[in-house]
């Protein structure tokens, strides 16, 4: 087994043992440390100890939480022992059985196998496997030895009657005692009443002749009476059946004007649906007809205006397209001229560069001719300018010098004008790039032009479109409010109606249910009984009158379903209603008859399977009759409610109604038109959400096109007016290239000249120098006079060839910046100016593609004159069809008041027949109530004589008139005992039934006393057996623990002499004197002889003494063996060789049966199987764990040395 303890005592937190070895286990641990505890939580259990506990008591068993780091008191306790029951010892057929015990303040309880049980059952089935409360000492707590070895003799003496179960004995003889006391009353009582019957029957004897001529004259009245009323149900009868037949007659005629008046009713219901249906209609057109005829005014208002705008569009889409006509001519005529200007300058550029080049090279001729010229001149001057060579060279070394520094000079400008011209070139080509992206920038917004107009032209369209579209919505909006604002009040009337029909509180009550169902989301609630069902039109009142009430019976899963809705109605006070929680409901078997006169009624009804049972509750137990007399004989015969389809009811406890009902009154009726309304009403209110958010949907649509067709019409203005500042920057930049292009001329014209200039200079600088290197003469050279004439006449001639070139030259510049001008300023500015124009016309609001916008105009006035045309015939429907319905609704009104008229005439004749038959009604109740009085009188009459059954032809007063004359005879005997023979009867009965019962209580008496003095016997026979096996084992144990002595236990008896004390072996005295002579057991040991006599306890040692009673618990626990045993320190106060003795006998007990000890002592350890360790903190908590032989030897030692 194992344990498993928590909160118990000292073992505050929960504490495992391991399973215990069937054997012997060992539990050590030093004083204080909860090893005594730990066999209280045993005993706890098995209550041998702790049976009845006060709070103080429980109490004192908690934890008490004190200590360091205790914390709390523990409030509650529990101690669970799990046995091993593989030999099947406890009667559970399972392999182990768990016991529990927990414990607090205020419980007590015990399981088994965890499910909660009795104590009762606990004890019980702790006695089967062998725990005996009459024999407690399979637990030997401390101070348990001494206690057996002070007990006096005739504690022993008790102690063996409780060993051998004289407790059991003693309470059947109480119980047997108790039962012959009660018996001896019984037949005191009973003697008397036999007593009390005699007399009696000795008295009735004296009244039974007086009582037989009473009875005489009694018979003759009781046969007179039975005539009279006999005659008297048959009068009844009579008239029953003719009242009944004049009544089917009725009933026949009321039918026909019944089924007639129902039909009406309906035709009116029809008629009235049929005339709402026509007013909603008529409404419904009302609307469409102020909304076309708005629609038209509007459309006409608006093709008015377009009419008038189509007008000016084509008085000024006449001048708009004869001025883009011109502006277009002019442009293709000033495009020709640029294109002509253009080849011109192509042809004209050449030519003059050409002519260009030329007059620099005649130029360039020229100037170094005349600089050789100029050279020789000189040349030939200075033999008159300088007197000597020296002032020559110095002169022209200066000459040179300044020379060359002008010539540096000039490569210096030369140098500068090459970088001017490339930093020209490189702007002129920036300018031509950002002309080429001008250009490419305004052939972009041609471009982006045409798109933005096609997405505006597009988004204009749709936003029309959509337009359109929602004006279609707010038509069927406007119809669909109408319709709903129409359901909604056909509703409103429909609960109106239906509400009437029931109680206030229930009408609260309903609405609340269904509002806090809705708000609690709970899903257990189905709603009303009348709203889960549908049934056929002519069991409608029948079923109306079965349900009654019930139909408001609200219908949900559970009882705490109900119970949830039932509480916040409480809190709110709202209201009352009746719930059917079908989880209470059980399902009813009904035997309905086999024929088609007889129809079960939930048969004819339409509703979920899963409400099976509330229908049953309902309308399970009445079926639909044809008439009256066949649902009367349906009812007696099943047993079940019957109504017939009028809704006359027959109850199966015999009770008739019905009547007259009023189908407008119709619960039924009223619940249907609900449905339907609601329906319509959900339906409608669905279509009117989903209108009116595809309205809002379609504004927000309308809104953000609007917001793009205004970004869309920013752009395009945006761009338009990008355009002229597009072109000045174009002209700007083709500016800036001509400017830079008269730059680079320029630059270029001064680099040749520099080059020019400085190859003169150098030619001079060259001659100077050559100069230098001859001598001063007084003439030139022939060969520099040749060269002189020579370059003379070159001279003339180049000059000449010059002259006619610049002339040619100046032409071609002249033409070519004539025709660079022209189309620079005048020209391609033109062009410009006349493309932004026609763009403007493009763009604007008055000069937008006229033909375009013109076209569009004519499409609208087309479109809103089929429009007028398609509203004015639709308002020519609507008021023809407004004109049908009127006269439909005048008829309506007609017809409807003709059926008011005959519906009134047979709701009287209808309400007089009601009349006749509640009198029918009345008069036959009456007569039925006469008839049953009539057969009571007749059954309390009694058993009749014989010749009350003979039919008499007296007339009804000649019987009257006997029947008076008995009753002045019957007068005679008042004082008679009338109930003589059955007193007489009944006291004969009571005295014989007395008797046997007295006969029964001596029976019993007897027994009683028998088992009595079988009990007695039984109990000696048991004292005298166990104390023989009890003296037996004692000195064997006795023997075993002290081999040279000798024990023994000697009864003694009241009134004898110690000689004749039996012992063990006296067999020849025990017939001297029964049990109850017996005064004590004395124990006589002797610890060296096995002859002599020995000492009495008394005389005995301490540890002597320890020794006797330990062997005499191993005596007593051999005569009544236990399934394990619990020893807490047995061996405290036995020496060492005693010790080892002890050690190995519960050694060998333990192969049998499993032992847990405590102990201080070494002996024990090597028998044992088993270690555990009992543990204490600072706490106070105590706990359990398995150790082995060497720690448990070794703490055992240490035990030993702390108490030497």
């Amino acid at each position: 087994m194992h344990i498993k303890i928590q909160g118990f005592k000292s073992y505050r937190d929960e504490t495992f043992v391991n399973p215990f070895s069937p054997g012997l286990n060992l539990l050590v641990g030093r004083n204080g440390s909860g090893k005594s505890n730990f066999f209280s939580a045993i005993r706890f259990v098995l209550s041998d100890q702790y049976t009845s506990l006060t709070r103080e008591e429980r109490q004192a068993l908690l934890h008490d939480g004190g200590g360091a780091g205790g914390g709390n008191a523990t409030m509650s306790a529990f101690v669970e022992i799990e046995f091993d029951n593989a030999d099947g010892r406890f009667p559970t057929n399972k392999p182990t059985l768990l016991l529990r015990r927990t414990i607090g303040l205020k419980k007590d309880e015990y399981q088994l196998d965890r499910k909660s049980t009795s104590k009762g059952e606990v004890m019980s089935i702790l006695e089967s496997a062998g725990f005996s409360r009459s024999n407690p000492y399979y637990i030997v707590p401390q101070g348990r030895i001494t206690h057996l070895t002070n007990q006096k003799d005739q504690d022993r003496l008790h102690l063996l009657k409780e060993v051998a179960g004289t407790k059991l004995y003693e309470e059947r003889r109480a119980e047997s005692t108790k039962i012959m006391d009660e018996t001896n009353v019984k037949r005191e009582k009973i003697d008397d009443l036999l007593k009390f019957i005699t007399a009696r029957l000795d008295e009735l004897e004296e009244e039974k002749e007086e009582l037989k001529e009473f009875q005489t004259q009694d018979r003759k009245r009781r046969t007179l009476e039975y005539a009279i009323y006999q005659r008297e149900l048959k009068d009844v009868g009579e008239t029953l059946d003719s009242i009944e037949e004049e009544r089917r007659r009725d009933i026949d005629n009321a039918n026909g004007r019944q089924t007639e008046f129902n039909a009406r009713e309906t035709a009116m219901a029809a008629h009235d649906a049929t005339l709402a249906n026509c007013r909603q209609r008529l409404e419904i057109l009302g609307i469409e007809h102020r909304q076309a005829s708005a629609d038209r005014r509007e459309a006409t208002k608006a093709k008015a205006q377009v009419e008038c705008l189509v007008s000016d569009a084509e008085d000024a889409g006449k001048k708009g397209s004869e001025r883009v006509a011109e502006l277009e001519a002019e442009l293709t005529k000033v495009e020709a001229d640029i294109l002509e200007k253009e080849a011109d300058l192509m042809d004209a550029a050449p030519a003059w560069e050409d002519r260009r080049k030329e007059e620099t090279q005649l130029r360039e001729e020229l100037d170094e001719a005349e600089t050789t010229l100029r050279t020789l001149a000189a040349k030939q001057g200075r033999t008159t300018q300088f007197k000597t060579q020296k002032d020559r060279d110095a002169h022209l070394r200066d000459t040179v010098k300044q020379r060359k520094t002008v010539i540096s000079q000039r490569e210096k400008r030369l140098e500068v004008l090459k970088k001017d011209l490339a930093d020209a070139k490189r702007d002129l080509e920036l300018a031509s790039e950002r002309a080429s992206e001008q250009r490419k920038g305004i052939v972009g917004r041609k471009e982006e032009l045409r798109r933005l107009k096609e997405e505006l032209k597009k988004l204009q369209d749709e936003e029309a479109e959509k337009i359109e579209k929602r004006k279609d919505l707010w038509k069927l909006d406007a119809r669909l409010d109408s319709q709903v604002k129409h359901a909604q009040g056909e509703l409103k009337n429909s609960e109106r109606a239906l509400f009437t029909m029931m109680d206030r509180d229930t009408n609260k009550g309903l609405k609340s249910v269904k509002a806090i169902a809705e708000r609690l989301k709970l899903d257990g609630y189905y709603g009303p009984l009348y709203d889960l069902f549908t049934v056929e039109d002519r069991y409608k009142t029948a079923v109306e009158v079965t349900a009654g009430t019930s139909l408001f019976q609200v219908v949900v899963d559970t009882d705490e379903t109900a119970t949830t809705i039932l509480d916040v109605m409480l809190k709110e006070k709202s209201g009352r209603v009746t719930f059917v929680p079908l989880n209470r409901l059980k399902h009813q078997d009904v035997e309905y008859p086999n024929a088609k006169e007889a129809i079960a009624m939930i048969k004819k009804l339409t509703f979920d399977k899963k409400y099976t049972l509330a229908f049953e509750q309902v309308f399970g137990k009445t079926i639909i009759c044809q008439n009256l007399e066949t649902a009367g004989a349906y009812t007696r015969q099943h047993n079940l409610n019957s109504i017939t389809l009028d809704g006359d009811k027959y109850d199966r406890k015999g009770s008739l109604t019905g009547g007259y009902h009023d189908s407008k009154r119709s619960r039924l009726d009223a619940i249907k038109q609900l449905k339907h309304w609601q329906t319509r009403a959900d339906d409608e209110s669905a279509q009117l959400a989903e209108a009116k958010r595809a309205v809002f949907q379609l504004d927000q649509e309308i809104t953000q096109l609007g917001g793009q067709r205004q970004i869309a019409e920013a752009k395009l203005r945006r761009v338009a007016d990008e355009g002229e500042p597009m072109s000045l920057a174009l002209s700007s930049v083709e500016a800036e290239e001509d400017r830079l292009r008269t730059r680079i001329a320029k630059y270029e014209e001064g680099q040749r000249e520099n080059a020019t200039a400085i190859r003169n200079l150098q030619t001079e600088v060259v001659a100077f120098e050559a100069e230098l290197q001859t001598k001063m003469e007084q003439d030139l050279s022939d060969a520099e006079v040749l060269q002189m004439e020579t370059l003379n006449v070159k001279t003339d001639k180049l000059k000449k060839d010059l002259v006619e070139m610049s002339k040619l030259v100046a032409e071609l510049a002249a033409r070519k910046n004539l025709l660079d001008l022209d189309l620079s300023e005048n020209l391609r500015r033109r062009r410009e100016e006349l493309k932004t124009k026609i763009d403007s016309y493009d763009v604007s609001g008055s000069e937008t593609s006229p033909t375009q916008d013109l076209d569009a105009r004519k499409k609208e006035v087309d479109t809103l004159a089929n429009s007028i045309e398609e509203l004015s015939a639709k308002l020519e429907q609507i008021d023809q069809e407004t004109e049908t319905l009127n006269a439909q609704v005048v008829q309506l009104g007609k017809d409807r008041e003709k059926m008011e008229t005959q519906q009134a005439e047979d709701g009287r004749s209808l309400a007089k027949q009601q009349k006749n038959v509640e009198r029918y009604l009345t008069k036959k109740q009456t007569l039925i109530s006469r008839k049953d009085d009539c057969n009571k009188n007749i059954r309390d009459l009694g058993v009749l004589p014989e010749e009350a059954f003979v039919e008499t032809n007296d007339s009804s007063e000649k019987l009257l008139k006997k029947l008076r004359k008995v009753n002045e005879a019957l007068k005679g005997f008042a004082h008679v005992n009338k109930k003589a023979y059955e007193q007489y009867t009944s006291f004969t009965k009571q005295q014989d039934e007395l008797k046997d019962r007295q006969k029964e209580l001596d029976e019993s008496s007897e027994s009683i006393v028998e088992l009595i003095n079988v009990l007695d016997e039984r109990k000696d026979e048991a004292i005298e057996r166990t104390f023989k096996q009890v003296a037996k084992y004692f000195e064997e144990v006795f023997e075993q623990l002290v081999p040279a002595g000798r024990g023994r236990l000697i009864m003694q008896r009241r009134e004898m002499q110690r000689d004749d004390d039996m012992d063990v072996d006296g067999e020849e005295n025990e017939d001297d004197g029964g049990v109850e002579n017996y005064t004590g057991v004395a124990i006589r040991v002797s610890f060296n002889s096995k002859s002599n006599e020995g000492f009495k306890i008394q005389q005995l040692s301490g540890g002597q003494k320890a020794l006797v009673a330990l062997a005499l618990i191993f005596a007593i626990q051999k005569c009544d063996p236990a399934p394990f045993y619990l020893f807490d320190e047995v061996d405290s106060a036995l020496d060492s060789q005693i010790r080892e003795r002890v050690a190995v006998m519960i050694s060998e007990l333990s192969k049998t049966g499993q032992y847990i000890c405590t102990t201080f002592r070494p002996e024990l350890i090597p028998h044992a199987a088993s270690y555990f360790g009992v543990v204490f903190n600072n706490s106070k908590i105590s706990n359990v764990k398995a150790i082995s032989a060497d720690e448990c030897l070794t703490f055992v030692e240490a035990s030993e040395l702390v108490k030497a």
